[in-house]
């Protein structure tokens, strides 16, 4: 994978994951206790053999810049591999980025070397596992300018929301629409649209040509235009192409079992995180009993920083069920049902947390009770505290409500019983 290099688009403000993007860019919103939702396509990046990647970021980029440079640093100047972050930098005039494509744009020349024949450009906001050097493959038996990957989803999924894709019988893309209120449907499953995923691979010769037009954004702009001269553009399969062989360990009779994963089950799993309810389903999609997205498989691991806390512990009769719990955990006497806990969490006695998402270094005092809820890193529910049994309550003391009934705490948050 020597001559593929990615970029990964970073830069987005995350308006619909307020108040989770008040001071961090939606890449680095944590997910699945420890990681940040950005460290998914990195280690799908690595695990793949790509080590060429320039993360692109642009609006409140500061933590997600430390959290890269100190969870990340694979650079070897000897080997060619690197994780660069590169901010806007307003390269083609005074605007910043005005879209994927203008992002793109404005950091061609970053591209320099003439052994890069393709370039992979990511978005890194979606939750999912992707083996890139077999859509690599696709692409060069397809001799394509550009290959898109896409996944089969609900038509009200997609509609208003995703790019929806059409294909001939050979997957040549014959039509493009972005974020149609009514999706155009698969002809074999009327009930489906087929989604673009937002990972795209250019020929970089084709690149080039491609920029030098008119459009700012791939999916509004460019991929419509490009199919309308008959450009070759190609669709990869993502659930019937990817393929990734993990392996679990699951102890049986006292003894230690590899399991196989399912190649298909495990490897299609895809969501957009982008609104506090698609963040809240694809967190406690994490925490059921045959999860539909595994973390444990042991060929593809997901890789983040690690600070250096101890194991978590349960004590004076505190326990967790169905859950996830992350280093530095304190549970001392409260029950945890159903949630995921970041690192350095204190649950005490009497305390209660079901199916909620918890943030860093959370303290929840004594007979507090949370459920349905996220609360961001080091807030403080107090004794007697309440959070999402009454929403106007929990709206006056300043947590954000979301459609679904998901509650949000700020961060460094003070909630007082009522």
């Amino acid at each position: 994978m020597n001559k593929v290099l990615a970029m990964i688009m970073a830069g987005g403000a995350g308006e619909r994951l307020r108040p989770l993007t008040g001071d961090r860019s939606k890449c680095a919103v944590p997910f699945g206790g420890k990681f940040r939702i950005i460290d998914f396509v990195l280690s799908n990046c690595v695990n793949s053999g790509i080590r060429k990647v320039f993360v692109l970021t642009q609006y409140r980029s500061g933590s997600l810049n430390k959290h890269i440079q100190d969870g990340w640093g694979i650079s070897s100047s000897g080997l060619g591999d690197f994780i660069y972050c590169v901010p806007a930098q307003q390269k083609l005039g005074s605007d910043w980025y005005r879209g994927t494509a203008d992002a793109v744009r404005q950091n061609l020349d970053l591209i320099g070397s003439k052994e890069v024949e393709h370039m992979l450009v990511l978005s890194g906001d979606h939750i999912y596992k992707m083996n890139y050097s077999q859509m690599v493959a696709y692409h060069r038996r397809k001799n394509a300018d550009l290959t898109t990957s896409a996944i089969r989803v609900r038509k009200e999924q997609a509609a208003r929301t995703l790019g929806v894709l059409e294909v001939d019988n050979d997957y040549r893309m014959v039509g493009f629409e972005e974020k149609p209120e009514h999706p155009k449907t698969i002809s074999d499953a009327p009930d489906y649209a087929l989604a673009s995923m937002g990972v795209y691979i250019f020929k970089v010769s084709a690149l080039r040509r491609i920029l030098e037009g008119e459009g700012d954004d791939f999916g509004r702009e460019v991929i419509p235009a490009l199919v309308g001269r008959g450009a070759h553009v190609f669709v990869y399969d993502y659930e019937k192409e990817n393929r990734i062989e993990d392996f679990v360990v699951e102890v049986k009779d006292g003894k230690r079992h590899k399991v196989l994963v399912h190649k298909t089950r495990d490897s299609s799993y895809w969501k957009d995180v982008g609104t506090i309810d698609s963040y809240y389903e694809a967190s406690m999609d994490l925490v059921q009993l045959d999860p539909q997205f595994s973390m444990y498989g042991e060929k593809w691991p997901v890789r983040t920083y690690q600070r250096p806390l101890p194991p978590s512990k349960c004590v004076l009769g505190g326990h967790t069920l169905d859950s996830m719990v992350s280093d530095g955990c304190i549970i001392s006497g409260g029950v945890v049902q159903g949630s995921i806990l970041g690192p350095g969490v204190v649950v005490e006695r009497g305390a209660s947390v079901q199916r909620s998402i918890v943030f860093d270094d959370v303290i929840i005092e004594p007979g507090a009770r949370v459920r349905h809820a996220i609360i961001d890193k080091e807030s403080r529910i107090r004794a007697g505290a309440t959070i999402g049994f009454d929403r106007q309550a929990d709206k006056r003391r300043g947590c954000t409500v979301s459609d679904g009934g998901i509650v949000v705490v700020p961060k460094a948050a003070d909630i007082e019983s009522a």
